[in-house]
């Protein structure tokens, strides 16, 4: 046999590797073929491949079996359960590009699942890796490397603790100042899924610089971009009032009430919630958003959605009436109980309701003139009416605290009027008798103790 006999033996072996790979690679693009490459054994045969002399085939094999684990629970675990993990992680090091962006969507892939499964790539080393891969030339790698730490972080606060402890976040605030729109955004979103479990981690963010970098890039076209920027701002701004202050202080407004009017629906709600979330800590913070005209903002926004978009609008108008009579009023003047109405008979998910429901019980809680402005918009039958229905859910119902959320919101607003000379054909005319129990409470509690006294002799008396 001839050395070209001989060599055409090996040639033929790798082309027919690569074909497989290919193969299986563009099988694991349907979803109805990954039960049948499963039962085949699959994984056992792309195993081996990751270590194959020729680059190419170790890049489409990692592809593959990204494809594969990235399909359901169960591939992934077969992943970790056939001691993959050690040489993708080895290999992301040593490897070009191409290898290495594919080994990190495969990281990737694994650790979405399931905390269980990015703990085993956060045991397998893989994280001094990744961050080792932020600081590569190639924008690529940058990218596939944060969306792995991203995906690992989101899951809890010891992930995302393990993501610092690695060194991460000094380089994804670095990959946020890239001139690449797709790993900027990919970047902002892992410091989103990062900020949000704790008041320590939001700091470990904001330390690194990340706030001045992420206000600038509201001003950025790209939609999805704003929509990871504005999500992040909103999860360092939730845990404080010192966190929301330094975004405040970032001079996000009235940049971020333009975001309201924005084309993208999950911009909307996203700066919807970061507004929110600035909103619910102090009065101050409230004022200043009334003072920058955000109130009027949200409610044309509420005005023009539908779902669960209105939501964090709707959330904010009760956030900011709750802190003082004077917000509450402010809230008022901006026309924000017609469009609260509007929600509470439009819409048909439960907890949309209840939400509204909510912020005008916020609203009329506080003086009669609050009250009145809320009875006027005809919403208390409305309240009630739900209630009374069988059909409403439990978030409709009930709040936290364990009473009634219609009741609540209605015996909020007979708080306010308790001076009004209607209160009591109110509570005549439309509290049930559950809902009366909590009205019997409320007066039990503002009763001065000399009154109770008063009126327990005069029962005895009568008895």
């Amino acid at each position: 046999m001839s050395q070209r006999q001989v060599l055409q033996v090996f040639e033929q072996y790798q082309r027919a590797r690569t074909q497989f790979v290919q193969a299986v690679a563009e099988l694991a693009t349907r979803p109805q073929n990954i039960e049948t490459l499963q039962n085949a054994g699959v994984m056992a045969l792309l195993r081996p491949l990751l270590l194959d002399v020729v680059p190419n085939i170790q890049q489409t094999a990692a592809m593959a079996l990204g494809r594969l684990a990235n399909y359901n629970n169960d591939l992934a675990e077969a992943v970790v359960k056939g001691d993959i993990l050690p040489q993708l992680v080895y290999s992301l090091a040593e490897q070009n590009r191409f290898y290495k962006k594919a080994a990190a969507f495969v990281l990737r892939a694994v650790a979405k699942h399931s905390p269980q499964l990015a703990q085993a790539i956060v045991n397998c080393g893989a994280l001094d890796t990744l961050v080792i891969c932020l600081e590569d030339f190639d924008p690529g790698v940058k990218e596939a490397a944060s969306w792995a730490l991203g995906y690992i972080a989101r899951h809890n606060a010891e992930l995302s603790q393990a993501v610092v402890d690695a060194g991460a976040i000094p380089f994804l605030v670095l990959c946020i100042q890239e001139p690449e729109t797709a790993l900027r955004r990919i970047a902002a979103s892992a410091l989103s899924d990062v900020s949000k479990h704790s008041p320590e981690l939001a700091q470990t963010v904001v330390d690194a610089g990340a706030i001045a970098h992420l206000a600038q890039m509201i001003f950025n076209p790209d939609a999805k971009l704003k929509r990871q920027v504005l999500s992040a701002l909103s999860q360092i701004a939730k845990h404080s009032v010192d966190l929301a202050e330094m975004v405040v202080e970032a001079e996000i407004f009235p940049v971020v009430l333009t975001c309201l009017k924005d084309s993208d629906e999950y911009v909307k709600k996203n700066a919807a919630t970061l507004i929110r979330e600035i909103a619910k800590h102090t009065p101050e913070l409230s004022q200043l958003i009334v003072n920058a005209g955000g109130v009027a903002a949200v409610i044309d926004c509420i005005g023009c959605c539908k779902g669960n978009v209105r939501l964090p609008g709707i959330m904010m108008l009760g956030y900011v009436a709750a802190h003082s009579e004077n917000l509450a009023m402010a809230v008022i003047l901006s026309k924000a109980i017609p469009q609260l109405a509007v929600c509470l008979s439009e819409e048909p998910e439960d907890h949309i309701k209840a939400a509204a429901a909510w912020s005008l019980g916020q609203i009329g809680r506080h003086t009669p003139e609050h009250a009145r402005a809320v009875a006027v918009a005809n919403v208390l039958p409305v309240l009630l009416s739900f209630y009374m229905a069988s059909e409403s859910a439990e978030d409709l119902q009930v709040k936290e605290g364990g009473s009634p959320q219609i009741c609540g919101a209605t015996i909020g607003v007979i708080q306010g009027r308790r001076r009004c000379g209607r209160g009591r054909s109110v509570i005549e005319c439309l509290l049930p008798p559950n809902c009366l129990l909590y009205r019997i409470a409320w007066i039990t509690k503002v009763t001065p103790p000399r009154l109770k006294m008063l009126l327990l002799n005069a029962r005895q008396r009568r008895l």
